[in-house]
Formats: structure tokens, sequence, C-alpha cells
């Protein structure tokens, strides 16, 4: 008679009941990954300087494509507050900016402190903020679980 065979048996069962809840428990914890950052800025144009942003802005949207980085998206104001553009950008890593500076350096375009003072020839002010998203209010409630 082997006496194993019950053992075994226990055994065999222990790690179906315990070992399985603790690698989807490991497997959960790896899925969790950090919401996406992003960038929005609010414009005010100087006078008579719509077009001439919209069009600097728009060779930029090129040059952030060519070089891969994800399409930001624009808001133009209708009614309401005194800003005219709304811009929802990524925040790029280090890596992603060194890319759009070299693109953009190959087109001709100004990097930099350089293209800061260049858009500042179009722009009577503006306010950059730094956000997570786009979430969902239920993945901003899952966050504040944590």
């Amino acid at each position: 008679m082997n006496r194993s065979f019950p053992i075994t048996r226990l055994l065999l069962l222990a790690l179906v009941f315990f070992a399985a809840p603790a690698a989807r428990a490991q497997t959960a914890k790896m899925e969790v990954k950090q919401p996406p950052t992003a960038v929005v800025s609010l414009y005010r144009i100087a006078p008579g300087k719509h077009l001439d942003f919209l069009k600097w802005m728009a060779e930029a949207a090129a040059i952030n494509k060519e070089a891969g980085v994800p399409a930001d998206q624009w808001y133009s104001h209708t009614n309401g507050d005194s800003w005219d553009y709304l811009h929802v950008a990524a925040d790029l890593s280090k890596e992603q900016q060194a890319k759009v500076d070299d693109v953009a350096k190959k087109h001709g375009r100004k990097t930099g402190f350089a293209a800061s003072l260049e858009i500042r020839t179009f722009v009577s002010w503006h306010t950059d903020t730094f956000v997570i998203g786009p979430v969902s209010a239920a993945d901003l409630v899952a966050a504040a679980g944590k």
C-alpha cells in the first residue's frame, strides 16, 4: 500500500487553494499601471497673431507626428472666459523630447529657450498645468484607494 498518495493529493489541493490565488494577486499587482500624464495649456493670443500662432502650432504638430509622439488636441474658445485656445499634449519623456528637438532642427525650427521666446511673439499670456489623464472618475477613485 502506498501511503504517499493521500499526502500528494493534499499537497495538490493546497497548491490549488493557496498558490493559485497568490499567483493571481501577483499578476494583478503587475498589471497596475500609472495613468498617463499630460500638459494642459491655455493661450491668450496677441491681437492680430491668431493665424500666425495656429500655423506655428500646426507645424509643431507635424514635427511631433514625424518624431512619433502622441498627437495633441486643441480646443478653440467660442464663449465665456478670455482665453483663446486650450491645448492638451502628452507630457513627453526626455527621450521623446530629444527626438522632437532633432526633427525640429532638421526642419530649421528653434528648440529650447529660443523656441519659448519665438512662441511669445504670438502669445500675450499662457499657462501650463501638468495633469494625469485622460482617466475616468472611476480610475481616480481606484487611485485614491491605494
